[in-house]
């Protein structure tokens, strides 16, 4: 149900804000759920400021869940354009054949179509197409039946653009949820990095019941936005599936009146996107480019966990239509001042 009380699409001005530099977090927490967590009650608009390892007292026995297992894999590789000592960075977005993919290039005016470029092990691509966002189509030739065991080998973990520093071998791990299963994503589902294995299995003992859902995040999840009228923003595609015993799982907990709580905004896009009629979902996969801004009327999510976002972005706008803007604009401006971290590596949000 939507609990806010704007009746029209905000305009992009309304969510401006300015994050202090030094809130923004270059680096994991130590234990993944030591973070801060900040608790927004709707009933009352009321802030309560917790530990992350403290949310399951927020769970009873039959609550679900869902939570995106999408992995993020290596993507920043590196290679030699023509057999020359020009060094090209090839951001790998996605799989679209075992041997074609689609990238972004650096620099980009100087990878033109039948360029060749040279990757270490002896794995060549050549570049056979542009792409509309700017980026390339390259086709690999490789020995085996996928390009991923040498990209996990050999590639750079991806991290956000508003990470300041060199990538260390600690992010492949850090920037990754312990629960991450099938490769496919080039940003992590940050919401759910918090969670422990020591958290998971301390849920499970509870009765909450596990569901898994599959989004793979591109790059569009840093797309800005650049029309002040939201509803004229376009969001990328991008694949997800969501299985059939998770559909079953929450049309039963949706019969019982059972809590449905989702990790991150793109499991309640994944979630929204799969609704059949009424309050029941179906297992599906495909693409979706659902944008979710206020106002807007949930049927899937009774309870948010996520971070705290780019001010301006989809992300925010989503969160905004989940808790009503003026009290996300509001715990933002406390976040600030109780100096919580904000972003990917930053501390969470839970929204009952």
């Amino acid at each position: 149900m939507y609990f806010g009380s704007v009746e029209k699409p905000p305009r992009l001005a309304e969510f401006e804000m300015e994050i202090p530099k030094e809130r923004i977090a270059q680096n994991p927490s130590k234990n993944r759920d030591d973070c801060k967590l900040m608790v927004l009650d709707r009933s009352d608009e009321s802030i309560h400021h917790m530990k992350f390892k403290d949310i399951s007292d927020f769970f009873k026995k039959g609550d679900v869940l869902v939570k995106n297992n999408t992995k993020v894999f290596s993507a920043r590789l590196f290679a030699k354009k023509d057999k020359s000592d020009a060094e090209v960075e090839v951001f790998l977005l996605r799989e679209l054949q075992p041997t074609l993919w689609e990238a972004m290039v650096r620099p980009a005016r100087k990878v033109r179509i039948g360029n060749k470029l040279i990757f270490n092990e002896n794995i060549v691509c050549d570049v056979i197409d542009n792409t509309i966002s700017g980026g390339r189509v390259l086709r690999f030739d490789f020995e085996g039946d996928s390009l991923f065991p040498f990209i996990d080998k050999n590639g750079l973990c991806p991290l956000p653009p508003y990470i300041d520093r060199e990538t260390k071998k600690s992010d492949k791990e850090k920037y990754q949820t312990v629960y991450a299963e099938h490769q496919g994503s080039v940003a992590a589902p940050t919401a759910g990095m918090h969670f422990s294995e020591g958290l998971l299995k301390k849920l499970n003992k509870k009765g909450v019941i596990n569901a898994p859902i599959t989004l793979h995040i591109g790059l569009g999840t840093f797309k800005p936005i650049l029309v002040e009228d939201v509803t004229r923003h376009n969001m990328d595609s991008e694949y997800y599936y969501v299985p059939p015993e998770t559909a079953t799982i929450i049309n039963d907990a949706k019969e019982k009146r059972k809590r449905i709580t989702a990790v991150g905004t793109s499991t309640v896009r994944t979630l929204e996107t799969v609704i059949v009629s009424g309050f029941q979902i179906t297992s599906k996969e495909g693409w979706t480019d659902k944008f979710i801004y206020p106002p807007y009327d949930f049927k899937m999510c009774d309870r948010l966990i996520t971070n705290f976002h780019q001010p301006q972005s989809t992300l925010m706008l989503l969160v905004a239509a989940f808790a009503n803007k003026d009290f996300i604009m509001r715990s933002y401006e406390e976040a600030i001042k109780k100096k919580y971290n904000f972003f990917s590596y930053g501390d969470a949000m839970f929204i009952i």
